[in-house]
């Protein structure tokens, strides 16, 4: 098989509901989504999807400059040989992880359905379908954020992530003593504040919540300030924004820095990388998610296929934004969230067909 076309194309992912971290709302995300057309009338689809507003290492503009360089690079490579298509990658340019991701999730894709086979059992088959996730619980007042996780609850979900910080972490305490009040024996409860506190603030909200059960995820804006706070601790420390490759995951682990992950697939390297994270935490027993800053269909089915073969008790979780956007690509098998849990895809590949002409005319097109 030999990629013939890449094709290039921009969609904006309207909000159905509000959504903030700690340094802002989350505005209407601008998605990149990539088509790798074959010589054997077979496409496979890819995205990435920075979470707006804020700019950050890698947005919409810089990925769709990288995939400028990248796409005439694929003509004539074989997907198939996913390694070869990175290596390939990698002698056109430095960096670009996120479009780099993008590519290799098309890949994937691909891969499944030359051999009419999932994603997921490629990977090495599910051990989990439907697949746990998280919910978020975002900033808002104790009584607002308690009620939202008593709801939350009694829809099914057993793992909720409280977003905190940008605020006075006199606030921020308040707010997670009210949400572990209503928390019930089975149910996790993430405290993630997108880096938004100082070493201090984060050793200090630990000690407030000494006697509470929880794990605080990325609660400072570096590897070395969440090092710096790690042993003052008394909870489990996730690191999610500074987890950004294969040698700082090894490292977090065997420094006892991490006691645990929040990966975004397509800042490791897409399914590829999300692969290599999921061997290493299951030889190091090490709790990781799979899931991604936002994004589409294409973005959630490929966290969800992962997602599926995490063992069970290392599982944090297969996040989809699907709760706030509104729409499907694929009406029928777009990933969405019922009784917390979500259902893998059945088709061949991501399991996800895309309506011919979509995404409407491509803002790039390499042949």
């Amino acid at each position: 098989m030999k990629i013939t076309q890449v094709d290039v194309f921009a969609k904006r992912l309207p909000m159905a509901s509000g959504y903030n971290m700690s340094s802002s709302p989350v505005g209407d995300p601008d998605t990149t989504v990539v088509a790798l057309r074959t010589d054997s009338d077979l496409t496979g689809w890819g995205e990435i999807c920075p979470t707006g507003p804020l700019p950050q290492v890698e947005h919409a503009g810089s990925i769709r400059a990288d995939l400028d360089l990248l796409g005439p690079a694929l003509i004539g490579t074989d997907p198939l040989r996913i390694g070869l298509v990175h290596d390939t990658m990698a002698a056109t340019m430095d960096g670009g992880q996120g479009a780099r991701s993008a590519v290799d999730i098309a890949c994937w894709d691909l891969l499944g359905k030359s051999h009419n086979e999932r994603v997921c059992d490629l990977l090495g088959g599910a051990r989990m379908d439907p697949v746990s996730t998280y919910h978020v619980v975002p900033i808002g007042t104790p009584d607002e954020s308690a009620q939202l996780a008593e709801q939350l609850q009694d829809e099914g979900h057993t793992k909720l992530q409280l977003k905190s910080g940008g605020r006075h972490i006199d606030e921020d305490i308040d707010a997670v003593h009210a949400v572990a009040r209503v928390i019930r024996p089975g149910v996790d409860l993430f405290v993630d504040c997108n880096r938004g506190w100082t070493v201090g603030e984060a050793i200090q909200v630990s000690g407030a919540c000494r006697d509470l059960k929880l794990a605080m995820e990325q609660p400072c804006a570096t590897y070395a300030e969440c090092a710096a706070a790690r042993t003052h601790l008394h909870h489990p420390l996730i690191l999610d924004e500074s987890a950004t490759d294969l040698a700082t995951i090894a490292r977090a682990i065997a420094t006892g820095v991490a006691d645990g992950f929040g990966m975004k697939l397509t800042r490791i390297g897409g399914i590829s990388g999300m692969r290599a994270v999921r061997d290493l935490c299951e030889a190091s027993n090490t709790p990781t998610s799979c899931d991604d800053s936002w994004g589409g269909d294409i973005i959630a089915a490929a966290c969800v296929h992962v997602g599926a073969t995490l063992r069970p008790h290392l599982s944090r979780g297969a996040w989809i934004s699907d709760p706030y956007q509104a729409g499907h690509y694929d009406e029928a098998n777009g990933p969405r969230i019922v009784d917390g849990r979500i259902a893998v895809p059945p088709g061949p590949g991501l399991g996800i067909t895309i309506p011919e002409g979509y995404f409407g005319p491509p803002i790039a097109s390499f042949s």
